[in-house]
């Protein structure tokens, strides 16, 4: 279960604290409190994902979220990301500084965080909250062919248990991303094995439907019960199988021209009062963008064309679903 209910939205206290933050950087603070996952039906809280912008500067990448509507940004920070781990303490900030320049929540990043015991993570973490950041996105776990899927588990398990406390010391929270492919958590029943002796509020699961459809075909929606508990934010989008050298392979495409049956979804997100931030990712093709490529082929105005429309896209399905 959550916290108790906040005195103070974290909205508000955003706009109070957010002048103090990009002037001192690095004085942390302490918030009393952890957002709500389960806020206003109504209201959606959409993060793009910023490996999608790495061909633009900070300012240029909070002014584009900005102008095209989207509540924060998820931004990337790991190796080949908008941040670079080991420029965490220098960077981090400015790029802060620009999301609060054009009004955007420091919400959201991705990293690839896991081991507690590495100096670079607690760095970043350490750093990340100070910034105001309260969720994250933790690094992919494999099986190692050494021990069995059930030993795995279990220091999975084990590990999840100290990046809880971390998280906790540093009002963070924590979401291992489900992804097709030999990954743990690919088959979305691993999840709650290794979250089950968790506390359930600093570390959870972000919970993707494309990547949850194309391991689970139909029976997506039995893993999504199994999962709801622990779902602390959302990725979305979109796919299609198609055959590719006799192959059959999951190809990505913009909202709402996919397998994803989208109005089903959120009904169902709706029916168990599930609303927490999501990050919208746009995977097809858009000249590199899609790579987080530095340069790209296609016109900027293009991309954001795209992004705004899977943007739109997004609300609007959203409302029309019961």
């Amino acid at each position: 279960m959550q916290e108790s209910k906040k005195v103070m939205s974290r909205r508000k206290f955003t706009q109070l604290s957010s002048a103090a933050i990009v002037s001192l950087p690095l004085m942390g603070f302490k918030r009393d409190f952890l957002q709500n996952n389960h806020r206003d039906l109504k209201e959606l809280e959409v993060n793009l994902f910023s490996k999608h912008l790495q061909f633009l500067d900070y300012n240029e990448m909070a002014a584009a979220a900005a102008n095209m509507g989207f509540n924060g940004i998820d931004l990337t920070v790991r190796p080949k990301g908008h941040v670079l781990p080991e420029r965490v303490v220098d960077d981090l900030p400015k790029a802060v500084k620009a999301m609060n320049t054009y009004g955007l929540k420091p919400n959201m990043m991705t990293t690839n965080v896991w081991d507690t015991t590495d100096l670079k993570n607690k760095t970043l973490l350490e750093t990340a909250s100070k910034l105001g950041f309260e969720y994250y996105r933790t690094g992919w776990l494999s099986y190692t062919e050494t021990k069995s899927i059930k030993d795995n588990q279990a220091l999975y398990a084990k590990q999840a248990k100290h990046l809880e406390k971390l998280n906790k010391n540093l009002n963070l929270i924590g979401c291992y991303q489900n992804h097709a492919g030999n990954h743990v958590g690919a088959p979305i029943w691993d999840l709650p094995l290794i979250l089950a002796d968790s506390n359930n509020v600093n570390i959870g699961c972000q919970y993707d439907i494309r990547h949850a459809m194309v391991e689970g075909g139909q029976s997506w929606e039995l893993g999504l019960q199994v999962i709801r508990p622990y779902i602390k934010t959302l990725v979305i989008k979109d796919f299609i199988w198609k055959k590719q050298n006799e192959i059959w392979k999951p190809f990505n495409v913009p909202l709402g021209q996919g397998m994803v049956d989208f109005k089903k979804y959120f009904s169902i997100l709706k029916k168990y009062k599930i609303n927490v931030p999501i990050s919208l990712h746009l995977e097809y093709d858009l000249g590199g963008a899609e790579h987080g490529n530095r340069e790209i082929s296609m016109d900027k105005n293009q991309v954001f064309d795209f992004m705004k429309a899977d943007l739109s896209y997004l609300r609007q399905t959203w409302q029309q679903a019961d």
